[in-house]
């Protein structure tokens, strides 16, 4: 399973519902889908480092954010931050314990550009 983020129209919420309710009727677990109105408010909440940790965090695997910023030779209250953040969006799990993970294989993000005229 995959998570695509991705800048949509208002409006798009239903094409995205069909096509989680196509794959789900398939036996295929759907896709994660997350929509930003525009590429400004996208990347204000997946800035860089924000991308980085999701990577850390996929190659590590499940550990504890002191861990994290250890892996990440990050300061841990920065990626306490960012680690709350992400998991808002959708884009981490804490399980039991509070270890945090990636359930997702791989991220999409898609940023369509303006139609020629």
């Amino acid at each position: 399973m995959k998570a695509i983020i991705e800048v949509a129209k208002a409006g798009s919420a239903a094409r995205s519902a069909r096509q989680q309710v196509a794959a789900y009727r398939s036996g295929t677990p759907p896709d994660f889908r997350l929509s930003f109105e525009s590429a400004r408010s996208l990347f204000a909440d997946l800035t860089p480092a924000r991308v980085d940790l999701l990577d850390t965090l996929r190659r590590v695997g499940p550990c504890s954010v002191y861990a994290l910023a250890n892996a990440a030779a990050r300061n841990y209250s920065n990626v306490h931050t960012d680690i709350a953040r992400l998991e808002v969006l959708g884009l981490i799990e804490r399980n039991e314990e509070g270890a945090v993970s990636v359930p997702y294989e791989a991220v999409e993000i898609r940023v369509p550009l303006a139609q020629a005229a």
